[in-house]
């Protein structure tokens, strides 16, 4: 540890020493709400939450996870009160008391600059005005804290701290602490910076926003860029790709003014629903073929943007050691102090989404376990791809390898990193860049009209990225499945997965051509469903009624796993030779709540009542052995034609991959599905880009 006061401090304005960029400067809320406030500013000194060794011994790493999860959990965390926090960059801290910037929006990922970037110091510059001291901390990828250096303020001041980044090679961070003393203490503001000539470009980003029917949120978002000069200055174009039946044009008493406020800088474009993968495509296109924009920013239209994340994560861009695609975070936006995943890579063995470490935690609340005592926060998370809730590609990387597959939704971000990483493009999900977005934790799309997107495109990233021959387990799992659909009465569902598996074996040539009458396909079969088919309430259903209850009153609990396969195998017979019973066709034997609806709990009725995960609709599942058994032998066909054919459908994927996903391919496909007319339009001829791109 170094001390020093503030005479001591080098003079950032002396000539000789090198120009200097910001990487990253302090920030504070823009409204300072509650739920917000822990990822900003905190108010208390915290203790490092790391225990054990690295091999294990003593305490392990098990008793590192309960730490962390279950302890840090349950602390209430005290914190800054939120009369502190008008300014953007500023902040009083009262009269003996002490903040920490070491926080989710504030610390410096060393880690990641070190690993990606040829950064190798830092320089750290604080603005103080009264009396105080100032910390400077730095941690291990373990989670251990480290005092770095001191340093004593009084009056007004400019203190520089030179920084190393030798270390940081599995993990770590920056960060300050400030004291007040006597007096209030003000930061006027801080930055992290290095020298400039170490970055590749100083780049501009595009943004391809894909919206359909949530007008307010991207009003909202275009708000957000249009009042502020510093990210304008940045900005090439906006794209909107608007898919949706209530469009922002019909809402011109909001969007004209954006309009008049942006300019050429925002671009409405308006065609026919082909999925997030075709909004997202038609915006790369646009920006990539513009020529202008060093980068384009994929982001989801139902976000809350910190306006900061975007100047991140073009400036890491812009220092990459190569051209790299580099990613947001994403908090759950109805709990918003949640970091919902701190990185993702791809399964190779499954082709599933798994977090990037294995001490990682999906869902956590920096608000009772912050940053400073969370050790798996500090490790660096080497990832394969980033969620498109915002994520930044490069428009080179986008001429290199082309635009999304033609999946509608699903599996387009994540099979885009892998073939990104692929060509040598690697993906950096970059903490302290993060937007809000609704959690999917609270949804199910493995059930419903979505199942078929998540069968089908997981099946084509396997054929497409998988290294184990036939795809590892993907086909096996895929078949075990549709058993647990099946005995689960979701029959709508395992309808849609047959036909993922019929329109895989159809090849890659059929993509682009169903991009835009899939959903509607699938939509139109629910009508043959019991399962399908639902009300808003419980009490629109006939009474609930069970002719043989429970044995000796016991709920029923998931089999032991060395029991399993025989109790699914015997289940599954009876699935298929049992006859219903009368009365279950009459009244539903049991009302199951979303989260209890377990496979082998449903397997136990013949009917039952189930609410979605949303809580809004409630469905009649009804089971028919002879829909089990039509589905089951063709499930079995399937996919012993998909394990035979593997290496033929195999070569035929990566052979098509460059050609489906070209820039020649999507035009035909933006061409060939133009925004629905409607009387509305019929007068307004004169609107630009409202089809697909000019030829």
């Amino acid at each position: 540890m170094s001390t020093s006061v503030a005479p001591d401090a080098p003079d950032i304005d002396d000539p000789a020493l090198p120009a200097q960029r910001v990487l990253q400067r302090l920030i504070l809320p823009r409204e300072a709400s509650p739920d917000i406030v822990p990822l900003y500013i905190e108010q208390e000194d915290a203790r490092s939450g790391a225990v054990g060794s690295s091999f294990g011994l003593g305490s392990g790493s098990d008793t590192m996870k309960e730490s962390t999860s279950t302890t840090a959990a349950k602390r209430v965390v005290p914190q800054v009160d939120v009369t502190e926090l008008s300014h953007r960059h500023a902040v009083t801290i009262p009269a003996t008391t002490m903040r920490s910037f070491g926080t989710y929006f504030n610390a410096f990922p060393a880690s990641y600059w070190r690993r990606w970037t040829p950064v190798r110091k830092i320089r750290l510059v604080v603005r103080t005005a009264g009396p105080g001291q100032l910390v400077v901390n730095r941690s291990s990828a373990r989670g251990t804290i480290q005092r770095h250096t001191s340093r004593t303020v009084q009056g007004d001041g400019e203190q520089v701290f030179e920084l190393p980044l030798t270390a940081f090679g599995d993990g770590g961070w920056y960060w300050f602490d400030a004291y007040a003393g006597a007096d209030d203490l003000t930061i006027l503001g801080a930055e992290w910076t290095a020298d400039a000539d170490l970055a590749r470009t100083e780049g501009t980003f595009a943004i391809s926003m894909t919206t359909m029917n949530k007008v307010e949120y991207c009003l909202d978002n275009i708000r957000t860029l249009a009042g502020d000069p510093e990210l304008r200055s940045m900005l090439d174009v906006m794209y909107v790709v608007d898919q949706g039946s209530d469009r922002l044009r019909d809402h011109p008493e909001e969007l004209d003014p954006l309009q008049e406020q942006m300019g050429d800088q925002l671009h409405i474009i308006e065609q026919g629903n082909i999925g997030g993968s075709g909004g997202f495509s038609r915006g790369m296109y646009e920006a990539a073929t513009a020529g202008s924009a060093t980068y384009v920013v994929n982001c989801d239209d139902d976000i809350v943007i910190e306006p900061e994340s975007l100047v991140r994560l073009r400036t890491f861009a812009d220092f990459a050691t190569r051209p790299t695609i580099v990613g947001a975070h994403m908090f759950d936006l109805n709990n918003r102090s949640v970091l919902h995943t701190f990185g993702e890579r791809v399964d190779p063995w499954r082709i599933q989404p798994a977090l990037a470490s294995e001490d990682a935690v999906l869902g956590h609340d920096l608000a009772s376990a912050p940053l400073r005592s969370t050790p798996w926060l500090h490790r660096r998370a080497d990832v394969d791809y980033n969620g498109w809730w915002m994520c930044l590609i490069p428009t080179e990387t986008v001429r290199a390898i082309g635009l999304s597959l033609p999946v509608f939704i699903k599996w387009d971000d994540a099979e885009y990193g892998l073939r990104a990483k692929k060509a040598g493009y690697p993906t950096v999900s970059l903490p302290g860049a993060g937007v809000w977005h609704m959690s999917w934790t609270d949804k199910d799309d493995l059930v419903g009209w979505q199942a078929y997107f998540h069968e089908r495109n997981r099946i084509i990233t396997a054929l497409l990225h998988s290294p184990y021959p036939r795809g590892g387990r993907v086909v096996k799992e895929s078949q075990f499945m549709d058993v647990k659909h099946l005995i689960s009465m979701q029959y709508y569902t395992e309808a849609g997965r047959l036909m993922a598996q019929h329109d895989v074996l159809a090849g890659p040539d059929a993509l682009h051509p169903v991009i835009g009458t899939k959903l509607p396909q699938i939509r139109q079969m629910a009508s043959g469903f019991d399962d399908a088919a639902a009300k808003k309430d419980q009490d629109q259903y006939p009474e609930i009624r069970i002719a043989k209850p429970p044995r000796k009153g016991r709920p029923f609990s998931q089999p032991h796993r060395f029991i399993l396969p025989a109790w699914t195998a015997k289940t599954l017979v009876k699935q298929l030779v049992a006859p219903t019973k009368d009365s279950a066709a009459e009244n539903p034997e049991a009302a199951i709540a979303h989260q209890d609806a377990k496979w082998w709990r449903l397997a136990a009725y013949d009917s039952a009542l189930v609410s979605n995960a949303e809580g809004t609709q409630v469905s009649w599942y009804k089971r028919s052995p002879q829909q089990v058994r039509e589905m089951l032998t063709a499930a079995i066909g399937t996919h012993a034609e998909l394990y035979r054919r593997w290496p033929e459908l195999q070569q035929a994927y990566r052979e098509a991959a460059g050609r489906i996903t070209s820039f020649e391919a999507w035009e035909q496909t933006f061409a060939a599905n133009p925004a629905p007319q409607r009387e509305l339009d019929c007068a307004d001829t004169d609107r630009p880009d409202a089809g697909g791109p000019a030829a």
